[in-house]
């Protein structure tokens, strides 16, 4: 099981590295920059969150709003009053600062029979997200979850794929960007409709892929519309 765990304090870091090596079965990394931990949950999609609240300037509850979807999250922090901030963003549990192992472990046990839940409700939903192109007098069933862009060619957009495969397909661009899920992919350019959660970082001249750093430009009259949807992720 992944698990990331984001907070400015290294003591509280110490204590979910000693607690998860008890408990076993867990890869854990640590951040103590929030900025470099959800860059870093972006490209591993870890199962489990923890994430503390107040970092220094960072509100742990609006990074949480830009979490993936299939990241079960935990709270950690030393102020109560939070609580109920934190089941509004689909918290499964609020550690309580200082918290023992036990209580820490019945969090992981939460967390754990969410993920199952995810799971199965994840296998029933894989079938309506996927669309067919057709390929070379082929249809060809694409997976939403698995495209890192699209890339218009002259008459034809070119699908391309977390393995390192694409399929080409003759169609505006427009018409594939509307079978899309609008809130999970970003047209950045006139050739270019990128997934949003395989964005690693951007500039206001390109944005780069999580998958071997590819980068691709934003044009110009997307720039705006582009740091406005990314700024805060």
């Amino acid at each position: 099981m992944k698990v990331i765990a984001i907070d400015d304090e290294p003591i509280a870091l110490n204590i979910i590295e000693r607690y998860c090596e008890r408990r076993g079965g867990i890869v854990l990394e640590t951040y103590s920059k929030p900025r470099m931990g959800m860059q870093r949950i972006r490209e591993w999609l870890p199962d489990i969150v923890l994430l503390d609240i107040e970092m220094n300037g960072t509100s742990g509850i609006e990074l949480a709003r830009q979490l993936p979807s299939s990241c079960c999250l935990i709270f950690t922090t030393a102020y109560a009053h939070y609580a109920l901030d934190g089941f509004e963003v689909n918290a499964v549990d609020f550690l309580h600062k200082p918290y023992f192992y036990e209580r820490f472990d019945r969090a992981m046990q939460k967390a754990e029979q969410w993920l199952r839940m995810h799971d199965l409700l994840r296998t029933s939903e894989s079938a309506t997200r996927q669309f067919i192109l057709k390929s070379e007098y082929k249809n060809v069933t694409v997976s939403i979850d698995t495209i890192l862009y699209i890339e218009s060619i002259d008459n034809y957009v070119k699908v391309h794929l977390a393995d390192g495969t694409s399929v080409l397909s003759k169609m505006p661009l427009r018409t594939i960007e509307e079978q899309l899920p609008q809130e999970e992919f970003i047209r950045i350019h006139r050739s270019f409709l990128v997934s949003r959660c395989r964005i690693s970082r951007f500039s206001r001249s390109e944005v780069t892929l999580t998958k071997d750093e590819k980068v691709l430009p934003i044009g110009k009259k997307y720039l705006d519309d582009v740091i406005q949807q990314l700024k805060d992720c």
